[in-house]
């Protein structure tokens, strides 16, 4: 790859056959058009809807339900009991597969995005006539001219800058604008944000004019390095998709294990293959919980909504309870962490150094900090404004405006000192020189010279200093003494500014740089920095509590990456800091041994974030990346979960992100991570009930094919109590509370799927309970009045059963008659409305008989409703002996403690 940064501009000239007075020829053009193509990126090509559609139909368990879904509609056919079942799964699973095409549809935009980057037309210079052409016609040796407010068109090596000063904060992450210079730069290992004889496509000239050389275009720049990136970083697998299929693929190949046994047993037992065709097809039904897809769905879709109200804005469902298993959130710094804003935070008068308290400012200034406050805002171009919204607007260096907004701190206003003090005369800044100068009017009888700009040259031009009033000469022990605060506000990360004066009895008759910058009386400096936003202190220390490990990846320098992440804790001690160019010469298998160790990188590059992303994901960490510019894309896309800003974030950014913080707010991730966590904790509520009641199904199912009792329930029976009275409580556990612990507990071992063994053992004993009640209630219909009051009698039995055992959810510990009913009132309302459908099918006739059953008197109904409520008894005692458990071990470790001790 050609350094372009290393070359003097005669070899630029020559190696792109172009010169600066007159630029390319139209015909050089043309042929270069056909050479190059046009300036624009390239997009991979979309996948239709249709087939993202039929993608989502490639889950193990949806294959193994679309297979019980056309054997049930064949034994449904052959039995004359119609396509009821069948229709019911195809309708949930192809809404399903809707949802998931949609949010993936939404997620194609960040390339779309990026080309939007750049202006609509540029000024370049061509036949040696400067003239506007279409941004995407623009091709290498192009001379483009460069004014303030104008957007970069492609890569260049910079011919001409004058005062040019460049806004890269979206390609580099630096907070403030660069400093451009046409010199050639003598090292090879230049970090992109430090390139300053270079101009990239997608940054914005703030100040200045200039002038440069194209040397990439499209797909060839900086930014089309970041485009290719998106197409080649594959999406990847969410925890929750993860641990979906993988539940799947469990109680797909049990359902067909099981399937194959009862249809065995029941042949061998002499019964006729067609009927036992039916029982096993009967079992596929009940072994997979076709509400699970839907009801883990409309779970995230509710936190969706949740999430918004605080403001995040989900962009892909598994998002959020990919948030809840974060164990590293890796962060941008400048917007997220930072305000993104340059704010004047110590002032240095009288050789002492203020430390500005913005929330409750001096309310008087002495004469000395009164004018070095009024030189600061006289010495600068910024302007300001007030919007219709009645508050204040700036237009201008980022350095400037920040000296603007610390006036208005004390109630001095641009726009009024201007009209009091009005300018006659004016030096502006260059690189050169490194201050600026003005002179304004103070009275009819004086004018007085402001100068600002940095330390050194400030220095060189003051031979006098003011002290308390009192005007005397610069000693070396003051100049120690001011370069002592400088050192020490530089080593803080502070940007420094110096500022001097002289009075004059009239306006100068020459503007000459030498009799305004000399004789100055030095009176103080301002440090600026761009600085942390209040609330991420704590954000970052909930981080911590709740096992989470938050690292800061920015673009700016090391010492303004450290200062920060010092303030609010990301980087404590014995953590390292690293910047791009120290983590080049780290190996791969060097640098995912020690990533751990790091908690601040600096000067990266788009690159060197996958990395780091990449390097957290091999440690088997799940991954959070927010970020809010270009750079950034590559990084929130490889993430396992992506979070852009919705304020000051590109389009890009928001595009390539799981997620858009509609406040720009660190602490609004935290609250994303504790949603996450609450409704992971109520999809584990949700799977527990489907699956318990599930496997009660196959209990009875099973024991009463093994002893040739019958068929309990048929397929129809079921598929109701799946569809109806089994999701909807499922679905009313996703607003349960969070538990009052949440943010304390480690994450989860994104490795582990939902099958731990506490989940597995709460599972099978509460099936086998809810299989034992319906079976009970079975043989006791079966005694007194034949198959098909035992198959009604198992079906109430069955559904009330299960509305009470949902109570039993809320808490694996706790008894659910300790717990208050009406923090769910949703789930009040869902266990009435089941309860409604369930009677309308066993006290309506004609519904009734659809369902093949018939009716109860007094004492069979009696029987229903006493079984119906022994899930509470059963599992009170079991949670009762879990914590008795839990105490007694508790008690035999602080015993042996005391026994080592």
């Amino acid at each position: 790859m050609t350094n372009f940064y290393n070359q003097e501009i005669n070899e630029i000239l020559t190696r792109f056959k172009t010169t600066e007075t007159a630029g390319l020829t139209t015909e050089e053009v043309k042929r270069r058009l056909e050479e190059h193509g046009y300036n624009q990126l390239d997009s991979k090509h979309k996948k239709s809807f249709f087939l993202m559609f039929v993608a989502q139909f490639k889950s193990f368990m949806i294959i193994i339900l679309l297979i019980a879904a056309a054997i049930s509609g064949i034994v449904g056919v052959m039995e004359g009991e119609g396509l009821l079942d069948t229709f019911v799964i195809l309708g949930i699973l192809i809404l399903n597969a809707f949802v998931g095409a949609y949010q993936e549809r939404k997620a194609e935009s960040s390339l779309e995005a990026l080309k939007n980057l750049a202006a609509p037309e540029t000024k370049v210079l061509r036949d040696g006539v400067i003239t506007e052409i279409l941004t995407r016609e623009l091709v290498p040796g192009d001379v483009v001219i460069l004014e303030t407010g104008a957007v970069i068109p492609a890569d260049l090596r910079l011919n001409e800058a004058i005062n040019l000063k460049i806004q890269e904060s979206a390609l580099t992450g630096e907070s403030f604008p660069v400093d451009k210079q046409t010199d050639s730069l003598t090292s090879d290992d230049i970090a992109l944000g430090d390139r300053t004889n270079m101009a990239f496509s997608s940054g914005m000239v703030t100040y200045g004019r200039g002038r440069g050389i194209v040397v990439a275009t499209g797909m060839a720049t900086q930014v089309g390095k970041i485009a290719d990136m998106l197409q080649q970083t594959v999406d990847t697998e969410t925890p929750m998709s993860r641990r979906l299929e993988q539940l799947g693929k469990v109680l797909g190949i049990a359902a067909l294990i099981i399937c194959a046994v009862i249809f065995i047993v029941g042949v061998l037992y002499g019964n006729s293959v067609l009927s036992m065709f039916m029982t096993a097809v009967s079992l596929a039904v009940a072994a997979i919980p076709e509400g699970l897809p839907a009801v883990s769905t409309v779970v995230l879709a509710i936190g969706v909504q949740r999430m918004v109200k605080r403001n995040a804005i989900i962009r892909t469902l598994p998002s959020v309870e990919t948030l809840g298993s974060a164990t590293v959130i890796c962060t941008d710094k400048t917007g997220t962490l930072t305000q993104n804003k340059m704010t004047v935070v110590e002032a240095y008068v009288n050789h002492k150094r203020d430390v500005i308290n913005r929330a409750a400012p001096a309310t008087v200034l002495n004469e000395e900090e009164n004018r070095l406050l009024l030189i600061s805002v006289l010495c600068a171009d910024a302007q300001l404004r007030v919007n219709e919204d009645g508050k204040f607007e700036f237009t201008g260096d980022p350095t400037e405006t920040a000296l603007l907004d610390f006036g208005i701190l004390y109630g001095m206003y641009k726009d009024e000192l201007e009209k009091k003090f009005p300018r006659v005369a004016e030096i502006p800044f260059d690189s050169e020189r490194k201050r600026m100068t003005t002179v304004n009017r103070i009275s009819d009888k004086s004018t007085r010279i402001n100068v600002k700009g940095g330390l050194d040259e400030v220095l060189s031009v003051c031979n006098k200093i003011i002290i308390n009033g009192k005007i005397k000469p610069v000693t070396s022990d003051d100049t120690e003494l001011i370069r002592k605060a400088n050192e020490t506000m530089a080593n803080s990360a502070l940007r420094v500014l110096a500022m001097a004066y002289r009075d004059l009895p009239e306006a100068p008759q020459h503007v000459e740089i030498g009799e305004l910058e000399n004789g100055l009386i030095f009176i103080g400096l301002l440090g600026m920095i761009d600085p942390a936003r209040p609330e991420v202190i704590n954000a970052v220390a909930k981080c911590s509590t709740a096992g989470i490990r938050p690292v800061m990846i920015t673009g700016d320098h090391k010492s303004t990456a450290m200062a920060i992440a010092r303030e609010i804790e990301i980087y404590r001690e014995g953590d390292l800091a690293i910047t791009g160019a120290e983590l080049e010469k780290l190996s791969e298998k060097e640098f995912d041994e020690n990533v751990a160790r790091y908690s601040v990188y600096a000067r990266v590059a788009p690159e060197h974030k996958v990395r780091i992303v990449k390097a957290w994901q091999k440690n088997d960490e799940v991954v959070a990346m927010t970020g809010d510019g270009v750079n950034d894309a590559p990084a929130l896309k490889q993430a396992d979960i992506g979070a852009a800003m919705g304020i000051v974030g590109t389009d890009v950014a928001k595009g390539a992100a799981d997620m858009v913080l509609t406040d720009d707010n660190f602490a609004t991730i935290v609250s994303a991570v504790e949603e996450g966590r609450r409704i992971y904790d109520n999809i584990l509520k949700a799977i527990q009930f489907l699956l318990s009641t599930n496997i009660g199904e196959i209990f009875l199912l099973l024991i009463t094919a093994v002893f040739n009792l019958g068929t309990p329930l048929l397929p129809i029976h079921i598929l109701w109590v799946n569809l109806v009275t089994d999701s909807l409580p499922a679905l009313a556990l996703s607003v349960d509370p969070a538990e009052k612990d949440i943010m304390k507990r480690k994450p989860r071992n994104s490795k582990r799927g939902f099958m731990t063994k506490g989940m597995v053992w709460r599972i099978m004993y509460q099936g086998v309970m809810i299989g034992a009640i319906p079976l009970a209630a079975f043989i006791i219909g079966l005694h007194d009045g034949g198959m098909i009051m035992g198959q009604t009698m198992a079906f109430a039995t069955l559904m009330f059963a299960q509305l009470m055992h949902v109570r039993n959810l809320h808490s694996n510990t706790r008894s659910s008659l300790a717990i208050n009913p009406l923090k769910n009132k949703p789930l009040i309302g869902a266990i009435i409305a089941s309860a409604g459908l369930a009677l309308i099918v066993l006290l309506i006739p004609p519904v009734r008989d659809a369902f093949s059953l018939t009716a109860m008197d007094g004492k069979h109904w009696l029987a229903v409703v006493l079984m119906s409520l022994t899930p509470i008894l059963v599992v009170d005692i079991f949670k009762l002996l879990r914590i008795n458990s839990t105490r007694d071990e508790k008690i035999k470790t602080i015993t042996m403690q005391n026994i080592v001790i």
